[in-house]
């Protein structure tokens, strides 16, 4: 029997006190932040069927830790490009949600896309009702 030589491309388990706490920090600043940016984030579906996955109970617990660290990326006021910078502030945003979302696409179900879709819609339609 060889033992396996690891190659450094191995993903870790995430450990359970960080994700338990970017999962209270996702929670609580997800949607005013989404709000305050709707018009500023491109990435708009990705970002909902991320959360909507990582806030998933039947998502698996490694997938769980990736998408809520990305997602505690977002929702964080300090990063590497600050989100008030015009063309480039939501892009370290958005690599790192792509290489999340990359990394546990098989997780991503069609009932996380249709309800990110779908919560765009109904998003769209809340703030054309207060600007008419």
């Amino acid at each position: 029997m060889t033992a396996s030589v690891p190659t450094g491309t191995e993903l870790a388990i995430p450990d359970p006190e960080r994700v338990e706490q970017d999962e209270r920090l996702v929670r609580g600043r997800f949607w005013p932040k989404l709000r305050a940016n709707l018009h500023r984030i491109p990435f708009l579906e990705e970002l909902l069927a991320a959360y909507f996955c990582a806030t998933d109970p039947a998502t698996p617990y490694r997938a769980k830790g990736i998408l809520l660290g990305a997602l505690a990326y977002f929702v964080l006021p300090v990063d590497a490009l600050p989100d008030w910078l015009l063309i480039a502030g939501f892009t370290d945003d958005a690599a790192v949600l792509a290489a999340a979302i990359q990394t546990v696409r098989a997780n991503l179900t069609p009932a996380h896309w249709t309800r990110a879709k779908e919560t765009l819609r109904a998003e769209a339609a809340e703030e054309a009702g207060r600007a008419g």
